[in-house]
This record gives C-alpha cells, structure tokens and sequence, in this order.
C-alpha cells in the first residue's frame, strides 16, 4: 500500500478518476476491492461490487493469494506499466483476471446467480468474457486484456500467457460437459487466436496471433495459421514461472 500512496500523491487526480482514496485504505482486500470497484462506472453497482469483494476477500484469503500471486506474475511479465502499484490500477488484463478470480469465489460459494450478474457488469466494463465455472491456475498473464471470451468448461493451468482477442471457445459439434479447450502449464496464445472445442495446448506450447486450433497441440510445439499448422518444437522458450519469479526475490 506504501506504493500506492505514494502514486495517488504524485498524481492526486487519481483519487477522482479510481473513486478512492489510499489513505482511508487500512487493508490488502479494501485496496483490491476499490481498484476492481473503479472498474465500474459511478453509481450502486460500483458500491455494490466493493462491498461484495471486501467481504469474499475477508472471508477466503486465498483469493486474495491468488490475486497477488497474479499481480507478481504479470508485473514480473509485463514491462509496460511499471512496477505492482502501476499494475495493479492500470493493467487491463489484470483487472480482468481480478473479475474472475472475484466471480468465480462467488460461485463455489453457491452464490451462481451473483456470480453471473457481476460478470455480467465487468464483461460490459471490460469487453471480456470469463465464465465463473472456467478453472484457471496461478500466475495466469493477460497481456492487455480486450476481447478474450474463455467459456464455461475451460482449464487453464499455471503460467499460461493470453494475448487480446483470444477465444477459448466450444465448436459446435463436440457439446459434451468438457467443451472448452485445456491449456497446460506455461503455454502462450497469441493476440486472435481461437482454440475451439474440447482440444489440449500441451504444456510449453506457443499458438501464434492469428492461429485457429482445432487438434490438440503436442507439449512445446508452435502452431500458426488458421488451419492450426504445427510447425513443430518451437523457440521461444516461454515466460518466467511463478515458481521462478519467487524464488528470485528471495
């Protein structure tokens, strides 16, 4: 919280534009609540969410863990908005990565109707679409954050790194109870890729910006194209783990 204060001291119009204050934020989830709140426009919605995410974040701190472990993985990632403060107020993806860790404690909580309608409010927000039922593991990257629809029956494993506009969607012939892709640990998908039906992007895999993937992809291997073209081991060697990034800040 010392980095906040100190980011809303060099820019006091901050506290108009987030709806908040930081010197009247006594603790972690106050402060994650106003910035997921800020989301939204002025009004009883916005009032609604904080008190909702002020009361799941007291009562199931390991949300809140996962949020951080979300917040160290992105800045460690993501360059552009410099440092955990920055992220945490100004990164899109994050926030939307945020909403869900915040519906999807909803709804295992047995609250499914309050789960969808404050999904509701942020897809609307944010121009995401991320079902409370999708199960998605720690130190997840959502580079910028727009456009990406991940469907109800969705699995996305540690470390995987999601660019704009990618869809993990069903494909209309395979409507099982798992319809939606499996993307294993550490895999990147590119800016517009679609991942359809109930196929798996092994662990380490890259799926190029653009790509349209209907057959699984083998663990490290590179597809491209939109006939999902595997082009076989690829090069780039993924981004640092979480387990990695902590283990440099001891």
């Amino acid at each position: 919280m010392p980095a906040t204060r100190t980011l809303f001291a060099h820019e006091p119009a901050l506290v108009q534009l987030f709806g908040y204050d930081p010197e009247r934020i006594e603790t972690l989830p106050e402060l994650i609540a106003a910035v997921l709140a800020a989301c939204l426009p002025e009004g009883a919605p916005r009032d609604q969410l904080r008190a909702t995410a002020i009361e799941v974040l007291h009562d199931q701190p390991q949300v809140l863990d996962l949020i951080l472990d979300d917040l160290l993985a992105t800045t460690a990632r993501d360059e552009a908005p410099g440092g955990a403060a920055q992220v945490l107020h100004f990164a899109h993806g994050f926030h939307a990565l945020m909403s869900y860790r915040l519906t999807r404690a909803l709804w295992l909580a047995g609250r499914e109707t309050l789960a969808l309608a404050v999904k509701g409010q942020f897809s609307r927000a944010l121009s995401v679409e991320i079902w409370p039922q999708a199960q998605i593991g720690r130190g997840v990257w959502l580079d910028h954050g727009l456009g990406i629809v991940i469907g109800q029956t969705a699995v996305i494993e540690d470390d995987v790194c999601l660019w704009h506009g990618v869809t993990l969607g069903s494909n209309f012939v395979d409507m099982g109870e798992a319809r939606h892709p499996i993307l294993r640990r550490g895999a990147v998908v590119g800016a517009g890729a679609l991942v359809l039906g109930p196929v798996e992007v092994g662990a380490g895999a890259t799926v190029a910006a653009g790509a349209i993937v209907t057959r699984n992809v083998p663990a490290g291997h590179l597809v491209t194209g939109p006939r999902g073209t595997d082009r076989g081991a690829g090069r780039f060697g993924g981004f640092a783990a979480l387990k990695d990034i902590k283990r440099g800040m001891r």
